[in-house]
Parts: structure tokens; sequence; C-alpha cells
């Protein structure tokens, strides 16, 4: 086994910690890369505190992973000493189902195994993420990232970048369609760079005029206040897509309407409680309410390849790790632009 050091919660009570635990040893087909930069996602909350259930104690957060290959295993042909390489929001999956088979690995059909807070295949052994010095991972589930980009930047894209990396790729978003993007945080701000990216006109759809400015930095063609009626009215049925990145509980009828016919609203953002839609909202006007997951491997790799030929990276702030707690606060309230990173050799 492989001693290391990571930040972890015993319990949902208790802080993020120091913590020594091992990682195993480097196996065949293994990858073991020390960590450089890890980014700090809304769900590593999530989890730590239970919110969502089934929480795994104790539990080392972090999905979002960029570091350097110090190992390999003696069949590993994909990477070798020295590689750039990262790992996203999986670490494993069954390989044998129609979705593996097809690289949709995050909707194995016999359950993917999340980078912490899951058990491997084995159903038995804990998997702890990226808030450590270094990790192990299959190299069917280690991705290459390019030198021509910022490293620390390039960390959010394994989980923002993909998240709505993918679905815009799934509908075919691009020039001649007009793009909503509900909510300018994390995930939006990434929305916007691939929607503009992809030749779409992007509207941001904000409950905070305040954030015009960004979104127009970030490329965004217009920008709309949803509390202002006038403004709303002005896009009512013009939207052949609205790409909703938005966690805290909001009306998908109002925002159905600003759909033009056989228009699709997708939810990548995961609210606290459950949607109330009307019929109408969906059958006036042969719309269409989608959601999308992360992405498989080989769609996360062409993601990453994509944004190192156009130079696309997330907006970050770094932080040390022991202010991590800070950044989660700050973090709830929407004080980041737009996503923290830890630079894991403050660990």
């Amino acid at each position: 086994m492989i001693p290391t050091k990571g930040y972890a919660v015993q319990d949902a009570k208790t802080d993020l910690a120091p913590w020594t635990f091992e990682r195993r040893e480097v196996g065949p087909h293994d990858v073991q890369f020390d960590i450089q930069f890890c980014g700090v996602c809304h769900s590593d909350l999530h989890q730590i505190k239970d919110e969502w259930g089934g929480s795994i104690f104790p539990m080392v957060p972090g999905h979002e992973i960029v570091g350097k290959v110090v190992k390999i295993g003696s069949h590993v042909k994909k990477f070798k000493v020295g590689d750039l390489a990262g790992t996203g929001c999986l670490v494993d999956s069954c390989r044998k189902c129609e979705n593996c088979q097809e690289g949709l690995e995050q909707f194995c059909s016999n359950g993917s195994t999340g980078t912490y807070n899951a058990l491997e295949q084995d159903g038995k052994t804990p998997t702890y993420g990226g808030y450590s010095k270094t990790i192990v991972v299959h190299e069917d589930f280690v991705l290459h990232i390019s030198d021509k980009l910022n490293l620390a930047a390039v960390a959010p894209l394994l989980c923002a970048g993909i998240t709505t990396y993918s679905p815009l790729r799934h509908w075919k978003v691009g020039k001649g369609h007009k793009l909503a993007v509900l909510g300018l945080g994390g995930l939006g701000h990434m929305a916007v760079k691939f929607g503009v990216a992809f030749g779409a006109e992007v509207t941001v759809l904000s409950t905070s005029p305040k954030k015009e400015a960004d979104a127009k930095k970030l490329g965004a063609h217009k920008f709309i206040v949803t509390k202002d009626a006038e403004q709303l009215k002005s896009v009512t049925g013009y939207f052949d897509f609205i790409l909703d990145t938005v966690s805290a509980p909001h009306d998908l009828n109002l925002y159905l309407s600003l759909l033009r016919v056989n228009g699709v609203h997708i939810c990548v953002g995961v609210p606290p409680t459950p949607y109330e839609i009307h019929a109408f909202s969906l059958i006036g006007g042969r719309k269409s309410l989608a959601g999308s997951l992360i992405g498989g491997l080989p769609e996360t790799q062409e993601m990453l390849d994509y944004c190192a030929e156009h130079g696309i990276v997330s907006d970050i702030e770094m932080i040390d790790i022991k202010n991590v707690h800070e950044a989660y606060d700050r973090m709830i309230k929407g004080d980041v632009r737009y996503r923290f990173v830890i630079d894991m050799a403050t660990l």
C-alpha cells in the first residue's frame, strides 16, 4: 500500500482536517499521479454534510484532479512517467454493459464508481478523492492533459467543463441556435464559453443585474434579469435551448415559456426539492425537459482536447487547503468567480 496525506471528514458533523491514509499499490493497468491541483465542487460540500444521503466516512472529497504521472503499471500503454494527467468524477465502471461499451460510463447499468464517497467495483473498498497528495487510477479512467493550458484552470473542466460540454454536444447546439444559460456560476460560466465557441447566440438568464458585465466578458451576446418582467417578455418563445445550471429552487414553468416550439430545457443543476411542472408548459409547444450528467471518458477526453485547441479553461481563484471551509462559505453565497481550486502544494 502507498501511504499518503489528505484532508478528510470523519462524519457529517466534523470539519475537514488532515488525515493519513493508504492508496492501493500500482497494479498492471494502473497510473499513479501526484496531485498538483484539485477543484472545489459544490457537490463536495453536499457530500461531506451527507445532504444527499448515503455518505461513506471517512471521506476525502475532490473529483477535479490534475497532476503529474509518477508511476505506471507494467501493462500501461497510454501514459508514461512525467505526463500530465487528470481524473474527473469516475474511477471505474463495470466496462461490460451496453452504456459502458458506448463510452457512457457515467450511466453504467451496474453502477459506476465515483472518485470519492463510493465503493470500488468489489463493492467493499471505499474510494478517496483529490484533496490529497497522490492517487492511483486504472489507466482507462485517467485523462491526458495538454501542457498548452494553465494546469490549475484545467482542473474544473473535469466536472464543470464536461457537465456543460456534454449536453451542448448531445443536442448539437451551434450556429443558428439561440441558447440561454440559466445561472452564471461554476457551471454557467463554462456553458457560456462553450456555447459561444460552438457558434450559438448565447443569452445569460440571471436574477442578479450585477453579473451582466461578467457575462459579456465571458462572451455572452445578451443578458436578461429574470426578476424584470419586461426583460422576460422580450425573450418569451425565443430560445431553442436553455441549459439550466441552477441548484436553488426555481420555477421551471416560467423558463419553459421562454422556449420556442420544439425547444429543449436541459437540467444539469440539482435543486434540493422536486420540480413542479404544469403539463401545458410542455404540451403547449411540444417542448422537452431533459437532463444530463457529466460525460463518459471518451467525451471528457474530447472536451479536454477541444479546450486545448481553443484555449478554453475555467476562471478560477486559487486557495490553500487550510482555507477550504472559508471557500465553501463563499461558494454558498456565490462569492467566487467562478471556481475555487486548491493548490495541493499547501497540503
